[in-house]
C-alpha cells in the first residue's frame, strides 16, 4: 500500500508515473509477464476478472485461492518474489449472476469478494453497476450502496484489511469486452464523476467504512478509449482535460483506465500524464500470444513438421464446433466471421486456448520445436523486426519475447525504463 500511495502522490504532483495492470489467465502470457518482472524488478499488477475466476470456478475452472496458488507456484519457478506482485480482482460484483434476482446476485457477489480477499488479493475493483433479474438500471445511489455492501464484506474477511485498496466506478465496457463495434465514445463528464464520488462517500459513511474509504485510490471513468473488433478509439487528451483537472480536487485519488489495449505508447503515456494511473490491458496480451503461435506454426510448416503445424486448423475446428464465445459478437459474411474469429482486436479466440484439443495441439507444437534450435533465417521471417545477433531460436523464448512487446511498452508508458541490453532497471 505504501508503494501505491507513493506512486499516486508522484502522479498527482505531475510526474508521468503509473502502473500497468495485466489482466489474463493465460499461462504463457503470465509466464512472460513474470519473466519480465524478474528481469526488471518492476512492481507488477496481475488481475483476474469475475468471469475468469470465481467461487464456482469461472471459465478457467479456478477459484481465487486456486489462482493464487497457481500464480505463486509459477512465480517461485521463475524466481519472482511474491512481494513484487500485486494481485487484483476486477469487476467484483454481480455481473456473472445479473440474470438472477438482485438478492441472490448480491449474496453470490458477497461470497465472490470474500473468496478474493481471503486468498490474498489486495487490489479490489468493486463493480455493482449492472441491473439484475430484470430490474431497471440501478441509480448512482443504488450502485454506491451495493458497492459499500461488498466493501464491508472485504473488510470483514481479509486477513489484513489495512492491506486492501479499492477501485470504484464502472463507466467501462462489461467484462469480456464490447459485443458490437462502438459508434462513438463519450468521455465521462465532470458531473457524473462528482456524483459517483459523492454517492460512494455517503454509502461508505452510512456503513461506518471511513477507514476503508481512505484506501480508495482510483475511480474508473471513460477517458474516451476503447476498441472494437476492427477499430481502435485513440485517446485525445484535450477531450479528457476537464476530467483530468477534476481528479485533483479529490485528495489522494487517481483514475483507472480500462480497455486501453492497442493504444499507441504515446497515447498510453498521455493517459498517465492525465492521471489515469492504472492502465488495464488484457486482449492485447493474448493477441500477441496468438501472433507468436501462428509464427511458430509457419516455421514448423516450412520445416515439414506436419504434426506440429496444425494448431491453426485445430483452433478453427474447435471455434466452429463450439461457437459460444464468439457467435454473439461477430457478424458479417462467413468469410468476414472467419477473419474476425482469429484476427479481431476483441480477440475472442483467447477463450479457446484452454480447450483440450487446442491445448494438446499447442503442446505438440512447442514440444516438437524444442528439440533442435530453429533456423534464425526462418525465425526472422516469421517474427520480423528481431535484431540480428539477438534472434532467439527456442519456441518458449520466442513466445515470451513477443508477448513482452506489449508488457514492455506498458511499463515504458507508465514511466518505468528498462535497459534491454543489460537487463537492468534504469533510473
Amino acid at each position: 500500500m505504501s508503494l501505491i500511495n507513493d506512486l499516486i502522490t508522484r502522479n498527482r504532483a505531475g510526474e508521468a508515473i503509473g502502473l500497468p495492470c495485466f489482466c489474463t489467465a493465460n499461462e504463457h502470457v503470465l509466464r512472460a509477464v513474470l519473466s519480465y518482472a524478474k528481469q526488471t524488478g518492476f512492481p507488477t499488477v496481475i488481475e483476474a476478472t469475475c468471469n475468469q475466476v470465481n467461487q464456482y470456478g469461472g471459465y478457467t475452472g479456478m477459484t481465487a485461492a486456486d489462482f493464487m496458488a497457481w500464480l505463486t507456484d509459477m512465480a517461485a519457478e521463475i524466481g519472482v518474489p511474491m512481494d513484487r506482485l500485486i494481485l487484483g480482482g476486477d469487476h467484483l460484483g454481480p455481473n456473472v449472476w445479473k440474470d438472477e434476482p438482485i438478492d441472490i446476485a448480491m449474496e453470490k457477489s458477497r461470497a465472490l469478494v470474500k473468496s478474493y480477499v481471503k486468498a490474498g488479493f489486495k487490489k479490489i475493483h468493486l463493480d455493482t453497476s449492472m441491473a439484475c433479474g430484470g430490474e431497471p438500471n440501478p441509480t448512482f445511489t443504488q450502485i454506491a450502496e451495493r458497492a459499500a455492501d461488498l466493501c464491508a464484506v472485504a473488510e470483514a474477511h481479509a486477513p489484513n484489511p489495512d492491506a486492501l485498496f479499492y477501485i470504484i466506478g464502472t463507466e467501462v465496457p462489461i467484462p469480456g469486452g464490447e459485443t458490437e463495434e462502438p459508434d462513438a465514445l463519450d468521455v465521462t463528464s465532470v458531473d457524473r464523476f462528482r456524483e459517483t464520488i459523492q454517492t460512494h462517500r455517503d454509502a461508505w459513511a452510512a456503513r461506518g467504512l471511513d477507514a476503508a474509504w481512505s484506501r480508495i485510490v482510483s475511480v474508473v471513468t471513460q477517458p474516451g478509449v476503447d476498441f472494437g473488433h476492427t477499430s481502435i478509439y485513440p485517446f485525445v487528451p484535450e477531450k479528457a482535460q476537464p476530467l483530468s483537472d477534476a481528479i485533483l480536487t479529490e485528495p489522494g485519488l487517481t483514475f483507472e483506465a480500462h480497455s486501453t489495449d492497442y493504444q499507441s505508447t504515446d497515447a498510453l503515456s498521455d493517459l498517465v500524464k492525465s492521471h489515469f494511473f492504472f492502465l488495464k490491458v488484457g486482449p492485447e496480451l493474448t493477441f500477441r500470444f496468438r501472433e507468436a503461435v501462428w509464427a511458430l506454426a509457419s516455421i514448423a510448416e516450412h520445416l515439414g513438421h506436419c504434426k506440429t503445424s496444425d494448431i491453426r486448423a485445430v483452433m478453427a475446428n474447435q471455434m466452429t464446433a463450439h461457437p459460444g464465445y464468439w457467435q454473439g459478437y461477430y457478424g458479417g459474411t462467413e468469410q468476414e466471421q472467419e477473419i474476425l474469429r482469429t484476427y479481431s482486436y476483441s480477440d475472442r479466440i483467447r477463450y479457446y486456448w484452454s480447450d483440450e484439443k487446442v491445448a494438446a495441439a499447442l503442446s505438440d507444437l512447442i514440444t516438437g520445436m524444442r528439440t533442435n534450435p530453429l533456423p534464425q533465417t526462418l525465425v526472422s521471417q516469421a517474427f520480423m523486426g528481431l535484431e540480428f545477433g539477438e534472434i532467439p531460436t527456442g519456441p518458449d523464448h520466442l513466445i515470451a519475447q513477443h508477448i513482452q512487446r506489449c508488457v514492455g511498452r506498458y511499463f515504458e508508458a507508465a514511466g518505468f525504463r528498462h535497459d534491454c541490453n543489460d537487463r537492468r532497471v534504469a533510473s
